[in-house]
């Protein structure tokens, strides 16, 4: 027999902020289905959601037995177990591909689909998405996104410089060579 609720009664929900499973106080309903409570333990206002593993609608064997068995007009529904899924594994997806002359991945290279390429860390790879400046490609372990077609303007490398030496020497003194300021006479307490 089910329960009947009302605003203001009690009822085990799932509380958002706590993340239990908590008495809750029942704030407002529509029709006879509970729509807002609040949780006894942290005072927090939210929809409602009933308890994992608890649900509002009728079993399965429920709406059989209230329909008499007899007379329904629903056709059956295929059991989402009967349909296989197709796994394809990746040497056959490289099956009949031109492996012998797969080009070197570089970035400024431009890609397509179902094109084989080697990369340098990852190895054989088959291109299964292009994106704008990036692909998707799978190897044999994952897939990875990369970028291609970015062959712009070559840039220059920056020049390396090494640092220059010049003669140190205490810090405290001037450094030979080098312009020194005038220093001011110190001022002595006489003047004034």
């Amino acid at each position: 027999m089910a329960t009947q609720h009302k605003v203001g009664g009690e009822v085990d929900a799932f509380c958002t902020r706590c993340r239990l499973t908590l008495a809750h106080t029942i704030l407002a309903m529509v029709g006879t289905k509970i729509a807002r409570v609040r949780c006894n333990t942290c005072n927090g206002d939210h929809a409602f959601r009933s308890a994992p593993g608890t649900t509002d609608r009728p079993s399965p064997s429920a709406s059989r037995s209230s329909s008499g068995g007899t007379g329904g007009t629903r056709a059956p529904r295929a059991s989402r177990s009967s349909e296989e899924k197709v796994i394809i594994s990746f040497e056959e997806q490289l099956a009949g591909k031109d492996i012998a002359n797969a080009p070197r991945y570089s970035p400024k290279d431009t890609y397509q689909m179902d094109q084989v390429i080697q990369h340098p860390t990852f190895g054989l790879g088959l291109v299964t998405a292009v994106r704008g400046d990036k692909v998707d490609i799978t190897f044999k372990s994952e897939t990875k996104t990369l970028v291609h077609g970015r062959a712009g303007a070559p840039t220059e490398k920056p020049v390396f410089s090494p640092p220059s030496a010049k003669a140190t020497g205490p810090a405290d003194k001037p450094q030979a060579g080098t312009p020194e300021e005038p220093a001011s006479p110190p001022a002595s307490p006489a003047e004034g």
